[in-house]
């Protein structure tokens, strides 16, 4: 189901009260690897605050990992019709399959709008967006990512476009001059890609993939309760100092 598929980023998540829970306060750190144009990384990613949501008792930090998909994608992207041809064999195909997506997110409360979409863009510029994000105000990364997936699933923003990325930031409360001068540049591409290379390189082949205490992994877009066993079995571990 995931086939789709960071600059040591942490983001501290604040979230609030379970009666019941060993251990509270516990930190745990949770990679998440990910790809901006994989709609599976979008609900993977709202599942996983979902959960967070409901267990006060775990302070996660988030680091988010960059995967790319399309790693030969060219940097002006492509069109999505030649995309969807090369990518699923043909428009039909890739209808169904996104008809069926966008039920799911409807669940997660994720409106996904394909049909707006008409380039694929290479994502390399968006995760150096949300590098530099985090390097300004690392309180804002879950922030930027979200707002990188509405602009592309929601809004057709072509997120392969400095101006438009820029455009993001600034809607963050950055400074939009910054972020366009950052990105018009290639500063962090080459940290992107060894990124992708890293997660390959530990097994990652399919995104989102969600990383907890280093140690336990878990692929694809997972209900809630799947991926909060996982956190349960790295809270003990925690607790017995494992």
């Amino acid at each position: 189901m995931v086939q789709h598929r960071k600059t040591r980023t942490v983001t501290p998540l604040n979230i609030h009260v379970a009666p019941n829970r060993p251990s509270p306060n516990t930190r745990l750190s949770i990679e998440v690897v990910h790809d901006l144009i994989c709609p599976w990384c979008y609900l993977g990613t709202r599942r996983l605050l979902r959960t967070l949501r409901r267990r006060p008792d775990i302070h996660a930090e988030l680091i988010w990992r960059p995967f790319l998909l399309n790693p030969d994608m060219p940097r002006g992207g492509m069109a999505r019709d030649d995309y969807v041809i090369r990518k699923f064999g043909g428009e039909e195909r890739a209808r169904r399959l996104y008809a069926s997506i966008a039920d799911i997110g409807r669940i997660e409360g994720i409106t996904f709008r394909f049909d707006r979409i008409l380039r694929t863009p290479s994502s390399i510029d968006a995760h150096r967006l949300v590098r530099w994000v985090v390097r300004q105000q690392p309180s804002l990364s879950m922030a930027a990512v979200e707002a990188v997936f509405h602009a592309h699933f929601t809004d057709g923003v072509d997120i392969g476009d400095p101006a438009a990325l820029a455009g993001l930031a600034g809607q963050l409360g950055l400074n939009t001059i910054e972020a366009y001068a950052y990105l018009s540049a290639d500063t962090d591409a080459e940290a992107v890609h060894a990124d992708n290379l890293r997660a390959h390189r530990i097994g990652i082949n399919g995104v989102p993939c969600f990383v907890i205490a280093g140690r336990h992994a878990i692929a694809g877009a997972q209900d809630a309760e799947v991926i909060e066993r996982l956190l349960d079995v790295a809270l003990v571990e925690a607790a017995e100092g494992l």
